[in-house]
Formats: C-alpha cells, sequence, structure tokens
C-alpha cells in the first residue's frame, strides 16, 4: 500500500514541484513539449465515451459506469489537428489537486502542453491489424499522465487505449461539460479498500475489450485492432489493475505493472502462463517505515515470462509525464532524482520491447540482463 500512501499524502512534494529552492529560481519555459515519439508511424488519437448499461457506478451507485477514452493509433503524417494535453478544467483541478505547481505554470498553460497526437488523423495503412494495448492511470490521476508512453506505442504500431475509470481521478471532463470528482478517494481510503478499484478497474477492462473488439463495435476505428493480441500496462494502482485484469480476462495476453501495489493478489495457479513485467522504483527511495510485501508475494505464482526490473534514481511518479515536465520548469525532484527525459527514455524502451516480444515475437535482448546502455536499471528478479 505504500505506493498509494506516498503518491497522495506527498502529492505536493511527488508531482507537483513545490519546494522553496524550486519556487526560488524556476527555468522560464515558452511552451511545455512532450517528448517526441521514437517509432516510425505518426499518430492519431481520437476520443471515446463508453458507458456500461448493466453495471452500476461502485462509487456513485445511481449512475451507470461511464469510462473515457483516449485511443491512439498509427496515423498517415500531417492528417488531423494538434490534440490537447488537457481540458483548461481539468489542467485547473489537477493543479488545484497536486500543490504548487500553479506557482510554475497556470491551467491554460498546463492545458496547451505540445503532444506529438493529431485528432482525427487518417489511420496508416497497414497490411495487418495493430496490436491492442489498455493503459490504466494511477489512483486519482487522469489518463493524459500516460501521454508520452501512449503516443510513443502508437507510434510503434499499437493501438493504444488509455482509460480514464470515472469518480477515480482529481477531475476528468466528462460529456456534457461534467468534471467528475475524485469520489472513491472519500469511500476507500477510510477502510483501506483499495482493491475495490483494481477490481472495478479490472471489470472496465473487460468492458473496454466489449466494446473495441466485440461485433458492434463502439470505435469507428476498431477494424485496426486485432483482437487475437491484446496487452495491458498501468501505472500504480493501474499497475495492480493489470494483473487483476489478467487473472479476470483470458483476452490480455501480457501485462505490465509500473510501480503499483497488487492489491488484487495473482491467483495461486499464476496467470495461465502469460507474461508479465514489473517495473519498479529506486528500492532506495523507499522509506523504510512503508514497507510493501506484495511484489514478494505475487513473484511466485507468476507462472509465464517474467520480469522484476529497478530503476535507480526513479520515483513513484518517475514512469508518468510528471518528471518531463518537472524538467522543464527547472526542478529537479527530490523523490525522483532522475531526469525526466532519461525516466521516459527507459519507461518506453522496456514497455516498449516487452510488447513487441510478447504480442510480435520481435526480439528484446535488453530484457535479457543489464546493458551498458541502462545502467540504471537492474535487474532484481528475472
Amino acid at each position: 500500500m505504500k505506493r498509494i500512501i506516498r503518491a497522495l499524502a506527498a502529492a505536493a512534494a511527488a508531482l507537483a514541484l513545490s519546494t522553496p529552492a524550486a519556487l526560488a529560481a524556476p527555468a522560464p519555459v515558452a511552451r511545455l513539449e512532450l517528448p517526441a515519439p521514437t517509432g516510425p508511424s505518426a499518430v492519431g488519437r481520437d476520443t471515446l465515451h463508453l458507458v456500461d448499461h448493466d453495471r452500476k457506478d461502485p462509487w456513485v451507485p445511481t449512475a451507470d459506469r461511464e469510462l473515457l477514452l483516449s485511443l491512439y493509433y498509427p496515423a498517415l503524417a500531417h492528417t488531423g489537428t494538434p490534440a490537447p494535453y488537457l481540458a483548461v478544467p481539468e489542467a485547473k483541478a489537477l493543479l488545484t489537486d497536486r500543490g504548487r505547481l500553479g506557482e510554475y505554470v497556470t491551467p491554460e498553460r498546463l492545458a496547451a502542453t505540445r503532444t506529438h497526437a493529431r485528432s482525427g488523423a487518417l489511420p496508416r495503412p497497414a497490411a495487418r491489424r495493430y496490436p491492442l494495448i489498455v493503459l490504466s492511470p494511477g489512483f486519482t490521476m487522469p489518463r493524459a499522465t500516460l501521454s508520452t508512453l501512449a503516443e510513443d506505442l502508437a507510434s510503434r504500431g499499437y493501438v493504444v487505449a488509455a482509460v480514464d475509470h470515472a469518480y477515480e481521478s482529481d477531475g476528468t471532463l466528462f460529456p456534457g461539460g461534467r468534471l467528475l470528482p475524485c469520489t472513491a478517494c472519500g469511500q476507500v481510503f477510510p477502510d483501506g479498500s483499495l482493491r475495490r478499484v483494481s477490481d472495478g478497474r479490472a471489470r472496465d477492462v473487460s468492458f473496454v475489450l466489449d466494446r473495441l473488439t466485440g461485433p458492434r463495435a463502439a470505435w469507428r476505428h476498431s477494424a485496426l485492432i486485432d483482437p487475437r493480441r491484446i496487452g495491458m500496462a498501468g501505472h500504480s494502482i493501474g499497475g495492480a489493475a493489470a494483473s487483476a485484469t489478467m487473472a479476470a480476462d483470458p483476452r490480455v495476453d501480457a501485462g505490465v505493472n509500473m510501480d503499483g501495489t497488487f492489491f488484487t493478489p495473482v491467483p495461486e495457479g499464476g496467470l495461465g502462463g502469460r507474461p508479465f513485467l514489473m517495473l519498479a522504483e529506486d528500492p532506495a527511495l523507499v522509506p523504510p517505515d512503508l514497507p510493501d510485501t506484495s511484489w514478494e508475494d505475487t513473484w511466485p505464482r507468476l507462472d509465464g515470462w517474467k520480469r522484476w526490473l529497478t530503476v535507480t534514481g526513479a520515483g513513484h511518479p518517475g514512469f508518468t509525464d510528471w518528471p518531463v515536465l518537472g524538467d522543464q520548469v527547472g526542478y529537479d525532484h527530490p523523490e525522483t532524482p532522475l531526469s525526466g527525459t532519461r525516466s521516459q527514455q527507459i519507461t518506453r524502451a522496456y514497455v516498449g520491447d516487452f510488447f513487441d516480444l510478447h504480442l510480435r515475437g520481435v526480439p528484446a535482448p535488453r530484457l535479457d540482463g543489464q546493458t551498458a546502455t541502462d545502467p540504471e536499471v537492474v535487474f532484481h528478479r528475472r
């Protein structure tokens, strides 16, 4: 549970770049920008609103369960229009909840962060359909915080569905101008029932797969997706949801947990031999009074290809966009001292190579052991 506790109890420090030293000399930046994707394709992005009329929301039981997706896909260059990072109300909610990042940047400026995806872009013609990867963000965090990873995967030839789970982020703008708050926050922390989140997200993702790959697909470009090749990755509790989804849904062929406590235990019988990557923060940055035994407990239950990697200098938010944006406002955050540039180089390389290996059969030598080119990546288990 340590990762969730640290992410929230130290929100102003961990994600909001807010110490007095940082405020003393912020570096002027004309415009915030995400790193350019590394793959050969341009990236398109659509937004899809889904409503499960057969399931009530676990946090607001008077409402049907709603999800909001950003769908990234390989696209023809120079088609479509630049996709926004966040809506201004979402950026304002995020800045309000996450401390004093507003000392550096206005909601309008954060919302205007340059992405490398284009709304309404034409899909790139391909000889075969693309694997699908579902991304689930950390608790209280919007799907936009995984944009760097999502854009990179799409540029490498994947369809990516980044999911906002209703009432589980600090403020996501749903259709009709509804800025939904983190209603779940007031329900899970009093009794510590964070397993409700990962279990619920597993049901969310199964519904997403039904609507993206089923006979009455909800997305206009669903024909791009190869339903026989599906992966899932998540940050923090989104990573816990990846293994929970795999345990419940055999359609997910491979999974990645980026520094998330396994609130839903992996079954004793494993995941049916399917591969799983555990990508964790630097153990030296974990306070000794916040132990988390779930990774040790999970490791022997994983019954397929598996790796447990740690990244020296990377803290809990190091697998998201936040260190990248932190670099651009001139602040080296003590909880994740590894630079945003390097954090995202590692995250994109190892997550991308993992899915290349297991969804495409492309060799991934960097997953075989320590390399001189990536000295920060330590093979804790393999």
